[in-house]
């Protein structure tokens, strides 16, 4: 499997809580794993954010982010570019998405068609979970919890 995972799949390999499992296993499988660049700010704010809400101790949130950053060579990095804001920006308008996850929509689609194979985007965030089908991306998981 080709996995496009946008930072909300990302985290959960960095953060122990509902999916981690699933995705740490799904992303070890891949063949290969691809984000948007941008999904190395979104992480690191994720996992500060955590901190500054006391989901995670500050030591917690250091050692994922210091993992994170070992890992990430070993991610496709889709790099942003004016293009790809073009694309993201008409993919906000069709899909009525937030700015980042058109972006990692738009991220995803290109990347499958530099590539010329299915991929599937792994993601948490209920909109783009229900933007990537109608894009024409297979999607995980199966289902997304209410």
């Amino acid at each position: 499997m080709i996995l496009y995972a946008d930072a909300s799949a990302l985290v959960k390999r960095y953060v122990s809580e509902a999916g981690s499992a699933e995705i740490i296993a799904l992303t070890n499988q891949a063949a290969a794993v691809a984000t948007a660049v941008i999904s190395r700010a979104e992480v690191a704010a994720a996992l500060a954010r955590s901190v500054c809400q006391g989901v995670l101790q500050e030591s917690g949130g250091r050692r994922a982010q210091r993992k994170f950053a070992r890992d990430w060579p070993d991610i496709v990095r889709v790099p942003v570019t004016e293009a790809l804001v073009l694309r993201a920006e008409s993919t906000a308008w069709e899909y009525g998405l937030r700015g980042y996850d058109a972006v990692q929509l738009a991220a995803a689609l290109t990347w499958r068609e530099s590539i010329g194979v299915d991929v599937t985007l792994a993601t948490f965030d209920r909109q783009l979970w229900e933007a990537a089908p109608d894009a024409g991306l297979q999607v995980w998981p199966d289902t997304l919890a209410r």
